[in-house]
């Protein structure tokens, strides 16, 4: 996994930009429904009917009853832009830093702890820029197409929020999304090291049997990338759950007047519901992020490897010309 490596974009970092934004999308697309049904039991104050399982699927049928196919999709769009703007951004600006805090250098070897440093930084820069399509996506989320306080979709829901509401209204939980920060630097340093771990001792398969690794050979299994992305996401959500509930709280315009600010929140969640209030919809959030974070880190990876194979015999075609030129 060297740093100079031939880029299929002007630069690397804009490679894994592409491949992260093509996952957003992909992501997206495969686990829009639970990810809409996780925001929904988020923002709720009763506990669902039955286990996890009925609930989900209770939940799922409801809406398909009520709503159609097209309720089971509400909100898409904002959906795909904040995932795929989000994915797209992070791993642009998580690579930049990687590569500033290697001095790129292709021999360096970064520490768990510059990995989550870099994981951070680019967390919360992706996530003070996308805050507005968030908080577009949560209340889409949690009203009906019919509603007449309904957005019609991203651009109205923006230009809606930002006339009623101004400024504010479109940051709205962004000092939560910052916490959240937390979430996404925990699993990337999970991730990263196993990564690492799984790249080694794939070169030293490769030793022992006297092969050399080419670009082709620079990438893991999708098996391995299912699994690391999986159990580093698990690690980091154990974690961190609680402030998305607080966050979908607030910014839910129907409960505006019972969750107005943080500290709020948190006091009127403890009191009413206790520790499990802060754990709303973690089942039906397992159900959609474990999936959906593994097919996103799939894809990214696959993509990340088909621009940088692309880039590599684009080169040695190049080279190839140019010698038959001399």
């Amino acid at each position: 996994m060297s740093l100079h490596q031939p880029s299929f974009f002007p630069t690397t970092a804009l490679d894994h930009a592409a491949a992260g934004l093509g996952a957003g999308v992909v992501a997206v697309l495969c686990m829009h429904p639970l990810d809409l049904l996780k925001v929904k039991l988020q923002v709720a104050t009763t506990n669902p009917q039955g286990g996890v399982g009925k609930a989900i699927w209770n939940s799922l049928r409801g809406i398909h009853a009520s709503e159609g196919w097209k309720g089971l999709y509400r909100g898409v769009g904002p959906n795909i832009a904040g995932n795929a703007s989000s994915w797209g951004l992070y791993f642009l600006f998580y690579n930049m830093l990687k590569k500033r805090a290697s001095g790129d250098d292709p021999n360096y070897r970064m520490s768990p702890g510059a990995y989550l440093l870099c994981s951070a930084q680019a967390s919360a820069v992706t996530a003070i820029m996308t805050n507005p399509i968030w908080v577009v996506k949560v209340r889409m989320f949690t009203t009906r197409a019919d509603s007449p306080t309904s957005y019609r979709g991203l651009s109205d829901g923006l230009a809606s929020i930002w006339r009623q509401e101004g400024f504010s209204g479109l940051w709205k939980g962004t000092s939560l999304a910052l916490v959240g920060v937390s979430n996404g630097a925990v699993q990337f340093m999970a991730y990263e090291e196993m990564k690492r771990w799984g790249f080694e001792q794939k070169r030293k398969r490769f030793a022992k049997s006297g092969k050399v690794m080419g670009p082709e050979d620079d990438k893991l299994s999708n098996t391995s990338y299912t699994f690391m992305s999986g159990a580093s996401k698990l690690w980091a959500l154990a974690l961190t759950y609680p402030y998305q509930v607080i966050r979908s709280r607030i910014q839910n315009n129907a409960t505006t007047h019972l969750y107005p600010d943080i500290p709020t929140t948190i006091k009127r969640t403890w009191q009413g519901e206790g520790i499990r209030g802060f754990y709303r919809g973690m089942g039906a959030n397992l159900v959609r992020v474990l999936p959906g974070t593994c097919v996103t880190f799939v894809v990214y990876e696959n993509l990340a490897w088909l621009l940088r194979t692309s880039a590599a015999r684009r080169e040695v075609k190049r080279r190839d010309m140019t010698t038959e030129e001399d």
